[in-house]
Parts: C-alpha cells; sequence; structure tokens
C-alpha cells in the first residue's frame, strides 16, 4: 500500500485555487479509479485523522482501507503533493552511512551512526520547488531512504526493530554545504527552507519485499549521480532504530533518513551544485520516484 500527504484543491469552500490544509490518503489501481489511471483516496476528508502521522499512531492504517474502501477521489496525476509525513515529531538523519560517501568524504568510520537532526518546516512535497537560497550557490543533492516508524519505543532491540517499521519513503536530504562546513556541526546546511524533499509516498513493508535490496538511484537532469543498494548501508535499518531509541524514544511517525551513497555533488571534480532550472529525481526502487524542480530564492 502507497500512503500519502497532499493538499487538496477546495473550490467548492469559495477558495478558487487556492488549497487548504494538507490531507492524506492512499493510492488505488486503475481500475479502481475509473478513467484508466491510478487514483487517491482522501482518508482526511473520509475519517477522524488529519494527518498520516495521526493515522500510524493510532495503528489505523489497516482499518481505514477497510472502511474507506478503494473508491477514488480524486486522480493521482495533477496531485499536488505534501511531504510524506507533513508533522513528524521527529527527523533523524544519519550521515556517512555508505562506503563509498565515506571515502569521498574522508570522513566516518567511528563504528557508531553519525545523526544530526531535520526540522519539518525545511520540508517540501514530489513535484514542489526545492530552493537554492541567497546566501550560497553550493545547494547540494543527497538521495535517501527514508524509513518512517509505526510503533514507538525506547531501547529497542535489533531482533524487534523492523516490527516498529510502517514503511519506507524517499528524501533528498538537500544541503546548503558552504553552510554544513562552517563548524563541525551540520544543523544550518541541513535546514535551510525547501532543500528537504520528501515523497511521494511512503510504501508498506509487505509491498516491498526484501528490504536489502532497494536501490536509490539520483539523477541530476537525467544524469545518474548516485547509485547504490540499501545492502551496502554501514549501519542497518535495525541497527539504526536500536541506536537512535537508545537516546531517544521513538514516536509513530517518526522519520529515519538513513544515509546519501557517493556520488555527492561537492565530492566531484569539479564539484556539481544545484541551480536554477535543474530538475533532480531521487528514484528508489521498488517505491517510486522523488523529482524536484530547482528554483533560486530571489531576493524581494
Amino acid at each position: 500500500m502507497r500512503w500519502l500527504s497532499f493538499y487538496r484543491s477546495a473550490p467548492d469552500l469559495g477558495q478558487g485555487s487556492r488549497y487548504t490544509q494538507a490531507t492524506f490518503g492512499y493510492v488505488v489501481p486503475a481500475g479502481a479509479a475509473g478513467a484508466g489511471q491510478e487514483g487517491v483516496v482522501d482518508v482526511g476528508a473520509r475519517s477522524e485523522f488529519s494527518t498520516l502521522r495521526e493515522a500510524i499512531a493510532a495503528d489505523a492504517l489497516e482499518q481505514l482501507v477497510e472502511q474507506c474502501g478503494d473508491q477514488a477521489d480524486l486522480p493521482l496525476q495533477g496531485l499536488h503533493f505534501a511531504p510524506t509525513i507533513t508533522d513528524p515529531k521527529k527527523i533523524l538523519c544519519v550521515g556517512l552511512n555508505y562506503k563509498a560517501h565515506q571515502e569521498e568524504t574522508g570522513r566516518g568510520g567511528e563504528g557508531v551512526p553519525t545523526v544530526f537532526v531535520r526540522f519539518a518546516a525545511a520540508q517540501m512535497g514530489h513535484g514542489e520547488a526545492m530552493v537554492r537560497p541567497r546566501e550560497s550557490a553550493s545547494l547540494d543533492f543527497e538521495g535517501e531512504i527514508a524509513m518512517i516508524i509505526g510503533r514507538g519505543g525506547r531501547r529497542i532491540t535489533p531482533q524487534n526493530a523492523m516490527d516498529h517499521v510502517a514503511g519506507f519513503g524517499i528524501y533528498n536530504d538537500g544541503s546548503v554545504r558552504e553552510y554544513q562546513r562552517q563548524t563541525s556541526q551540520f544543523t544550518p546546511g541541513k535546514n535551510f527552507a525547501n532543500t528537504g524533499g520528501f515523497g511521494p509516498w511512503m510504501m508498506t513493508k509487505d509491498e516491498i519485499g526484501d528490504l536489502s535490496q532497494m536501490e536509490i538511484t539520483t539523477r541530476l537532469n537525467g544524469e545518474v549521480m548516485q547509485n547504490a543498494t540499501a545492502d551496502l548501508l554501514v549501519h542497518g535499518f535495525a541497527e539504526l532504530i536500536e541506536f537512535c531509541s537508545t537516546f531517544i524514544e521513538l514516536e509513530p511517525g517518526d522519520v529515519i533518513v538513513t544515509g546519501t551513497p557517493g556520488g555527492v555533488g561537492a565530492a566531484r571534480k569539479p564539484p556539481v551544485f544545484m541551480d536554477q532550472g535543474d530538475e533532480i529525481e531521487v528514484e528508489v526502487k521498488p517505491i517510486g520516484t522523488l523529482t524536484n524542480p530547482v528554483v533560486n530564492d530571489v531576493q524581494a
């Protein structure tokens, strides 16, 4: 099942083409959607839950599918996507978690995960613009697999870790390298507005199959920049859950962004950074593809 968050067009509310607050739902196949295309069931409109995080926290996803059925409320094509989890309590990002990325940066290898935080306010959805800030020309791509927590817990064991996962999505941890490198702390360079692409949806574990064979590919204007499979993670999914839940309680809807492969723009010779008019894609098989156009922040 593919679960997603999106903005609902609301002409019936007299708001013209403007969008209301985000809602959420799931994708239904073309046969169910009618008109030969996939559709979306608007669960936010059909249930007491306002966000996907709330539904995950109530362990209600299967029940909601039974309750809401397969009659689409709107087509998937043309949807205005929001970040998959619009209101996470935590976004924990893992750095230097592929050997090739450690080698190209000359960092990592301490034996424990490198963890930093992102804020939800810095995210944008599939199809929305990734913004290069006016303060820097060093906006870089980092395609990653995002792991969404389904059941909370503290000090979770590796043996039970995957029972705490609701599903996986796609993340582009857009990084403003100049600000990331000003000190030893990553936070400023990882939290410029509209640099954290998250989407297009969360795919549940049962639909993915072998998690270790998820394949991530990042393309800039169609050219492959990064490629790896999940089995190359230095610290795997279960280990990341164990480590993060040691220092803080994980809650439903929390997001662990698991790390980027080698091939980032800053490590290339010459460096390759994103600019106005670029298109950045992060594909994770079998989940799908997260696509964002790049625009420059223009001084008003």
